[in-house]
């Protein structure tokens, strides 16, 4: 089978030789994927034939095959790395994810956003860029998000439109399709670094100062109750899994997620995940029942890695009943906002309580709240640190403890510095009870404003 004729590049002409050179931009694109295509094709069919769809290495062999005839046949002259490249592509469309295997591989690409199957965007340092590839239609992108999906007993099709999953390297997938989408499929992956970033990686980005990472040790170590909270993005799992490193190694910790993210170095560690429902409609676990269960499994720490609905009571309740030392997410848009957020949470639980009661409850069970939030360069910083204080009447009473000041920008980037206000919290003794004398410059005092 040899590459038609009606895809030469235009305005590229054949040598003496006949084969055509170098085919400028889009159209040598057009070149390259009808070449990939027809690889794909031929050795699906053979594989298929051959009922050997299971073994990766016969199917790599097979695609090395068909590859280096079709290259040789055509009037396509390639160099030895365009020659490789081309090849892995061709593998990444038969045994990967198609156009999405190189951003899957770049280390600096945080997420993948496939808009229908003739926009692919990616971002790359907090900022958004559309990327040259594509999928041939829609029909090539929906067998990339089967692929994703499949073998992880999820299902997508117009009876169930929407889907989570999670790829083999932790990174969390999102689809979304017609009818539901009126751009054809709709692709979001959220990737996670190989190595999850620690506290010197944090520092050094400039999301947080050391005086505050040497704080929330000192809280994580005293059993306080944190809810990290923050926008779409705004890092607030990377900065969980921080605070969860420090929790002592020899304590039992119970994670509980809709998608497993956190990555804990401790040994003691159960992680659960909740599950949807099967193809009838049933067998689904919601993240409320696993923090049911996880109280019954005596854990010294429980961590939720995001409370989004009726859980936020039983998590409430836990902190309230010996639990303490729990730590979760919530999205929210600054910390007073969280703990409106997380009253919304608790009426979705369905049972009767006064407003009054619930904001007792959040008042006495979490003390401390971080807000995350991405800036408009697009970097990720904590920017407030607020410590609960108790109630006065209806309202619950907060002060903070960092704040982030902004002072303008350069060259793009936002500047500022995270600054302590001079208070010191309320639970200060809790802090040297577990060992952690903080001086008083921690917090602000004597220090030149």
């Amino acid at each position: 089978m040899l590459i038609r004729p009606a895809v030469r590049p235009t305005g590229s002409t054949p040598d003496s030789d006949g084969r055509l050179r170098q085919a400028p931009g889009a159209a040598r694109e057009d070149t390259l994927r009808q070449l990939v295509v027809q690889v794909r094709d031929r050795v699906v069919a053979d594989v298929r034939l051959q009922g050997d769809v299971a073994d990766h290495e016969a199917i790599r062999r097979k695609i090395a095959e068909v590859y280096g005839e079709l290259v040789r046949t055509s009037n396509l002259v390639l160099g030895r790395n365009d020659r490789e490249q081309l090849f892995e592509r061709v593998v990444a469309e038969i045994l990967g994810y198609g156009p999405l295997d190189p951003f899957l591989r770049d280390d600096t690409v945080t997420e993948i956003m496939v808009n229908g199957p003739e926009r692919i965007y990616i971002e790359r340092g907090g900022k958004i860029e559309r990327t040259p590839y594509s999928f041939d239609d829609a029909a090539h992108l929906m067998r990339i998000i089967e692929r994703i999906v499949a073998p992880l007993g999820r299902r997508i099709d117009e009876s169930s439109p929407m889907v989570d999953a999670r790829l083999p390297d932790g990174s969390r997938v999102n689809a979304i399709i017609p009818p539901l989408s009126l751009v054809g499929p709709v692709l979001t992956v959220r990737k996670f670094a190989r190595v999850p970033l620690g506290v010197e990686e944090l520092i050094k980005l400039g999301s947080c100062t050391a005086e505050l990472m040497e704080f929330l040790k000192a809280c994580v170590h005293a059993r306080l109750n944190i809810v990290v909270s923050g926008g779409t993005g705004s890092g607030k799992t990377t900065l969980l899994n921080v605070l969860s490193s420090f929790i002592p190694g020899d304590e039992r910790i119970i994670t509980i997620e809709d998608a497993a993210e956190l990555q804990l170095r401790q040994e003691h560690v159960i992680t659960l995940e909740s599950r949807p429902p099967n193809l009838e409609g049933r067998g689904q676990i919601t993240i409320r029942q696993l923090v049911i269960n996880a109280l019954r499994m005596r854990p010294d720490r429980i961590i939720v890695g995001e409370v989004r609905g009726g859980e936020a009571l039983d998590m409430l309740q836990a902190m309230n009943t010996g639990h303490d030392g729990s730590l979760t997410t919530a999205h929210a848009n600054s910390a007073r906002d969280a703990l409106r957020r997380i009253e919304t949470m608790v009426l979705m639980a369905g049972m009767d309580l006064p407003l009054r009661a619930i904001r007792e409850q959040v008042a006495s069970a979490i003390d401390l709240v971080v807000h995350m939030q991405r800036l408009r360069d697009g970097s990720r910083k904590v920017v407030q640190v607020a410590e609960i204080t108790g109630m006065e009447g209806d309202t619950i009473l907060m002060q903070d403890i960092f704040i982030f000041e902004e002072t303008g920008m350069r060259d793009g980037k936002v500047l500022g510095e995270l600054r302590p206000t001079g208070l010191r919290p309320k639970f200060s003794e809790k802090l040297q009870q577990a060992g952690f004398a903080l001086g008083a410059e921690l917090f602000g005092y004597g220090r030149r404003r």
